[in-house]
């Protein structure tokens, strides 16, 4: 079954209609209470999908190769701002771009009229959203912001536009009209604005050659955090506190460092230190089944798993977690530096971490 929808162009004019052999009334009162169908809903989407592929479609690639490297070069601070839901974009730009080691903030254009301009010099960037690029607030704002010498970016969907004639350099994102059956509620727009402040932090991201390791040195705190900056030393059991045996100790010798150790299994290493192997408490259980009571007087080497999975002692421990999901999944991991046993990590430990 298929429905009709209309979209509208800039002046409410109609555009373009598909007939349907049923009309589906866009709100179904069910139970007193207004809802949607998944077919109405569905089109909703299909249309915003199409608005967004105008945006692509229609893209200007050389004013954003510009600004990219503008922001690269840009000695001073890179500061954003806007009104009402492009504000709130301008200021997500922001922090995104300061989490990437850029230095940037938010100014709000009120609050730069009254005084807080002040914080811009010459060296600086001022980047202004504006979906019109008529609002007044940012228009009043470029005068000043100009004789404090800063470069002054204009970002708006409307090519010739107020902001654009007050800025240095103007930056057009299409937009073939919002989603709004009006045409008024920036739900396209915002959307228009935010795959271009992030992809533009992205490009930046790769262009600075940032690494794991500096973006990790931003984000201390979280899962991000805790993924980026907790190794596997931070929270293996170490050596000496591990259940460790010698090839050649019988099972009945090893069952009792094994229940003293409450850790699943017991690390079998030679003289040097180096690992031979593991014995899991599954490895035990199934050496009792097979060969009953003689299993107590078998050699550990003979039921323990040779060649096991390990960890550098380098790894991340949240890349330990992925190693245990491996196919066959394990509960334990030996931690080694070089050919040396290091220590053991487990599964219990690393869900603690809320990695």
């Amino acid at each position: 079954r298929s429905a009709s929808y209309t979209s509208y162009s800039r002046n409410g004019t109609s555009i373009k209609s598909r007939s349907a052999h049923k009309q589906e009334r866009p709100f179904e009162d069910f139970s007193g209470r207004m809802s949607l169908s998944e077919e109405v809903l569905k089109q909703y989407f299909e249309q915003q999908k199409c608005l967004l592929d105008f945006f692509f479609a229609h893209i200007e690639y050389d004013t954003l190769v510009e600004f990219a490297n503008s922001c690269l070069q840009c000695g001073g601070t890179i500061y954003f701002t806007g009104v009402g839901k492009s504000g709130f974009i301008s200021k997500k730009v922001s922090t995104m771009l300061i989490s990437i080691g850029v230095k940037s903030f938010f100014l709000s254009p009120t609050d730069a009229l009254h005084g807080d301009i002040g914080i811009l010099s010459n060296e600086d960037m001022l980047v202004m959203f504006s979906r019109s690029g008529s609002t007044e607030e940012l228009i009043q704002l470029c005068p000043a912001a100009r004789k404090k010498g800063c470069q002054i970016i204009a970002v708006s969907s409307e090519r010739d536009c107020k902001l654009a004639a007050h800025s240095d350099k103007h930056i057009w994102l299409p937009l073939e009209r919002e989603l709004c059956p009006f045409d008024l509620a920036p739900v396209t727009s915002s959307t228009v604005q935010l795959l271009f402040g992030d992809t533009l932090v992205t490009a930046l991201m790769n262009a600075k050659g940032l690494s794991r390791d500096d973006y990790a040195k931003n984000h201390p705190a979280g899962r991000i955090g805790k993924r980026l900056t907790i190794d596997v030393s931070h929270v293996m059991i170490p050596t000496e506190k591990c259940p460790i045996a010698s090839e050649d100790e019988r099972l009945l010798e090893v069952l009792l460092k094994t229940s003293a150790a409450h850790c699943g299994c017991v690390l079998v290493c030679n003289a040097e230190g180096s690992l031979l192997g593991v014995c899991t408490d599954g490895d035990i259980r199934r050496a009792l089944k097979s060969f009953e009571g003689e299993a107590l007087w078998k050699p550990i080497s003979a039921l323990m798993t040779v060649k096991p999975r390990v960890v550098p002692i380098t790894t991340s421990a949240y890349h330990a977690l992925q190693a245990m999901e491996l196919t066959p999944k394990v509960s334990v991991l030996p931690v080694v530096q070089e050919e040396n046993l290091a220590g053991l990590v487990t599964l219990h430990d690393l869900l603690k971490l809320g990695l």
